[in-house]
């Protein structure tokens, strides 16, 4: 069974920085891509960032140049770096694996709370 667990989430204040990570139960270059998503209270779950075939990456357009996403084969985990947080990044964030034929998985998301 597949299973991706995240850390790393917590409060941070306003312009300051939190590293994310996922650790997959597999080789991440298995995955056809990986992802973070994140969904704020009140919200739909939003992309973040994602990786495919190892190196490239895709972010939304709302943290371009903040965030990045990288995989680290040996270890089996994929992170996110983010910098210049910012209050409208407090949600709770999700680590996504899709493989095969429309298989996927979820983590079981880390709270990101950022203060003003």
């Amino acid at each position: 069974q597949v299973q991706l667990v995240e850390s790393g989430g917590g409060l941070v204040q306003a312009g300051g920085s939190l590293r994310l990570s996922c650790a997959a139960s597999r080789n991440i270059f298995s995955f056809n891509d990986m992802g973070w998503y994140r969904q704020a209270p009140g919200k739909q779950r939003e992309l973040v960032a994602t990786l495919t075939n190892g190196r490239n990456t895709n972010y939304a357009d709302s943290v371009k140049g903040r965030f990045t996403i990288s995989g680290d084969n040996a270890k089996n985990t994929v992170s996110l770096q983010m910098n210049s947080l910012k209050p409208d990044d407090t949600a709770v964030y999700y680590c996504n694996a899709h493989w095969g034929y429309s298989r996927e998985v979820w983590g079981q998301g880390t709270l990101v709370t950022v203060s003003s």
